[in-house]
C-alpha cells in the first residue's frame, strides 16, 4: 500500500525512533518497502538503515530534493509514497488515519489527486516550540502548505502527473503543495513529532526563512524565486 521514502545525512539516532515509528504499520502490511536514500552520511545512518531492513542508497552530495525524487523512483511496491523527514516521528496509530485516508481516497471521484499531511507537533519544551507548532498549523490549515517535518502522503500516480520534487536547495516541501493545491491536501489528526529546537534558530534566520514562506504561500511568487530569501 505504502512506500516510505527518508532521505539522510548524518541521521543516526533520529532514524532510529523515525524507523521504530514505522514497525506497526509494516506488521500489518501497510507499508510495503522503506526506501532510504542518504546525501553522505559519515556517522552509522546506513547501518541503521540495514538492520531495519530498509531499502539503502547513497547519492552522495546531493539536494535532499533530489533524493528525494530518486527514492520515489525506486519505489516498487506502494501504490501511494509518504514522505518522511529522519527526525519525525509518527505517533501512535498514525497507520490506522493512512489507512482510512487512501481507502477513503480510492472511493471518491477525485481521491487519487488527493494527498495528506500531519499536524506538527516539536519534542522540545517551552513556549517557542508551542507558538512553532500553533504557526505551523494555521499555515497549514489557511495556506495548504505543510512543513516537509509534517510528512507527505500521495499516490504514485498523482506524484509523477505533478512531477515530482523540483530540485530546489530549500523549500522543495513548499514548492510541492502549492503544485497539489489546498483543496487536495486532507490534514490528519495524527502528529508527526520532530525533534527540531526552533528556538535554537536565531530570530532573524526565522524571520527570514517566514517571509520567504509567506511569498510563496501568499504572494504565489515561485520557489525558485523565493528561495534566495530563504537562507
Amino acid at each position: 500500500m505504502i512506500s516510505v521514502i527518508i532521505p539522510t545525512k548524518n541521521s543516526e539516532t533520529d532514524l532510529v525512533h523515525t524507523l521504530s515509528a514505522l514497525v506497526p504499520a509494516a506488521a500489518e502490511g501497510i507499508i510495503r518497502e522503506v526506501i532510504v536514500v542518504d546525501g553522505g552520511s559519515s556517522d552509522n545512518t546506513e547501518k541503521v538503515a540495514d538492520a531495519a531492513g530498509c531499502t539503502w542508497t547513497s547519492r552522495g552530495e546531493s539536494l535532499r530534493s533530489e533524493r528525494l525524487t530518486y527514492g520515489a523512483s525506486l519505489a516498487q511496491r506502494g501504490e501511494w509514497l509518504l514522505f518522511l523527514q529522519p527526525d519525525s516521528l509518527l505517533e501512535s496509530g498514525w497507520h490506522h488515519e493512512a489507512q482510512a485516508f487512501i481507502e477513503r481516497a480510492a472511493r471518491a471521484r477525485n481521491g487519487p489527486r488527493t494527498a495528506a499531511s500531519f499536524r506538527l507537533r516539536y519534542e522540545a519544551f517551552g513556549l517557542s516550540a508551542r507558538v512553532a507548532e500553533t504557526i505551523a498549523a494555521l499555515r497549514s490549515q489557511l495556506l495548504g502548505m505543510p512543513y516537509g517535518n509534517q510528512g507527505l502522503l500521495i499516490s504514485r500516480q498523482f506524484y509523477q502527473k505533478l512531477g515530482g520534487h523540483r530540485p530546489l536547495r530549500e523549500m522543495e516541501d513548499l514548492d510541492i503543495a502549492k503544485r497539489i493545491g489546498r483543496s487536495r491536501i486532507v490534514f490528519l489528526r495524527a502528529a508527526a513529532v520532530s525533534s527540531g529546537e526552533p528556538e535554537h534558530e536565531s530570530a532573524v534566520s526565522r524571520l527570514r526563512q517566514a517571509f520567504a514562506r509567506f511569498c510563496v504561500g501568499t504572494l504565489r511568487i515561485p520557489a525558485s524565486l523565493a528561495v534566495r530569501l530563504h537562507g
